[in-house]
């Protein structure tokens, strides 16, 4: 009983350590010529498959084509007939550097 005790806990730890560095929930704020408005991420990072939601005050919706090269990412959602493609780096352990055709933003992560 011991040792099974002991199995489950190091599978546990190996787990929690394996998380990848991208998951979680972020926040930034994008400049745009109507004002400022607050952006908020959810990623989920599964292998090489990059997956989540993106949320403002004009709603939210999923992220589409979402990849992930090492500390690289890249994705793209569409919100009003419009498809917006993105690629980001993570810089720091809670931030992460985004840009696409209009510009670069940087999204912290909510702890």
């Amino acid at each position: 009983m011991k040792h099974l005790l002991t199995f489950a806990f190091v599978i546990v730890c190996l787990t929690a350590c394996a998380q990848n560095p991208i998951d979680g929930k972020w926040k930034g704020t994008r400049d745009t010529p109507n004002g400022n408005f607050e952006i908020t991420y959810t990623f989920k990072v599964e292998g090489n498959v990059l997956t989540g939601i993106w949320k403002s005050e004009f709603g939210e919706t999923k992220l589409e084509n979402g990849k992930v090269d090492g500390k690289k990412i890249s994705y793209s959602f569409s919100i009003n007939d419009m498809t917006i493609n993105y690629t980001g780096e993570l810089v720091k352990e809670d931030e992460i550097l985004l840009k696409n055709e209009r510009g670069d933003m940087t999204i912290t992560r909510v702890k």
